[in-house]
């Protein structure tokens, strides 16, 4: 009889332990995707998502940790705490000491916006050079894009980010470090510049079918590549046929002119507005425009960019300009 009662309890324990596992989530990754954006796919973030991940599947991973395509992952459990799954007001992408964030204002209640930084990932878009050390469009397209996307969010605005690193965050560094990481919200970026380009439309297009905001703007963000002794100011395109996409980046302009007017009085600004037929301002369904932040090969513009307190003022003014579209918009409506 004892014999027997252990033998049960046995069965018993067997099958609660199969049926745990089988109970357990399993998915296979997408490609370009590394275990952070894997499990933030399936609303698993924090430390202790990844470390229960990597236990659950250390004998499947490759080497370093990489996650291999084909192959299907069991997912660490929800966690019941939805300030671990889901948290409010909080967005990794922005990096460990920005990612949580005050909903300052309602300025952008009923706003929502696509925002592109040039280029990622296998593409490192135009280079300049201060000494030996080189910049990298994308690197400071991104970070700014970044500060922009704080800087909605907090007026209340809904904000997509296109193009995603699960690892840089916000940096306040001058010389930003160069990576391939970047993905198109969780896709491998294509070489194929018409490819590259097409996927970020196709995003953008497919997220503003959901979208139901009445305002929706979307932005791209470029660093421009000149002669070295050609300084530029910020200067926007817009769409040929979209008044809307004109009007956009006039404010724009006109916010930055006002800004460079009280900040550095008497020095002008130049920054122009023009029509152009860009392939993601003609293909892109939402309100567009594609600023340039100056010509990453001269020296003065370098400082628009190497130096972090200039890249949030960048953002902020781009912000600003946002703010005033939208009252704009809406009061016509």
């Amino acid at each position: 009889m004892a014999f027997k009662k252990i033998t049960f309890v046995l069965i018993v324990l067997f099958l609660i332990s199969a049926y745990t596992l089988s109970a357990q989530e399993k998915a296979v990754p997408k490609s370009g995707e590394g275990i952070t954006l894997f499990l933030k796919r399936h609303n698993r973030t924090g430390k202790e998502h990844y470390k229960q991940f990597i236990e659950l599947n250390k004998n499947k991973l490759g080497k370093g940790n990489t996650l291999r395509m084909g192959v299907k992952y069991t997912l660490p459990p929800l966690q019941k705490n939805t300030a671990v799954t889901r948290r409010k007001n909080y967005e990794p992408l922005f990096g460990k000491e920005l990612a949580r964030y005050n909903v300052t204002s309602s300025e952008l209640k009923d706003a929502c916006f696509y925002l592109v930084s040039g280029h990622g990932g296998p593409d490192p878009g135009a280079i300049g050079k201060v000494g030996k050390t080189e910049l990298h469009e994308d690197e400071y397209a991104y970070d700014i894009m970044l500060r922009l996307a704080r800087n909605l969010l907090m007026k209340g605005a809904k904000v997509h980010i296109i193009i995603q690193d699960p690892k840089d965050g916000i940096r306040n560094a001058k010389y930003l470090n160069n990576s391939k990481r970047e993905t198109c919200m969780g896709s491998t970026i294509p070489f194929s510049q018409f490819r590259r380009l097409e996927q970020r439309c196709n995003k953008i297009n497919g997220l503003y079918k959901k979208d139901k905001e009445s305002y929706r703007r979307a932005l791209f963000i470029h660093v421009d590549s000149r002669h070295k002794g050609k300084q530029t100011d910020v200067f926007f395109y817009h769409s040929l046929k979209s008044e809307q996409s004109k009007q956009l980046a006039k404010t724009l302009r006109s916010t930055f002119n006002s800004k460079y007017n009280k900040h550095q009085p008497g020095r002008g600004f130049k920054g122009t507005v023009e029509k152009r037929s860009l392939y993601v301002l003609n293909h892109t369904v939402p309100v567009s425009a594609f600023v340039e932040l100056g010509n990453i090969q001269n020296s003065d513009d370098q400082k628009r960019l190497v130096l972090s307190d200039n890249r949030q003022a960048l953002a902020n003014w781009l912000c600003e300009g946002f703010v005033t579209d939208y009252k704009r918009t809406i009061k016509k409506k």
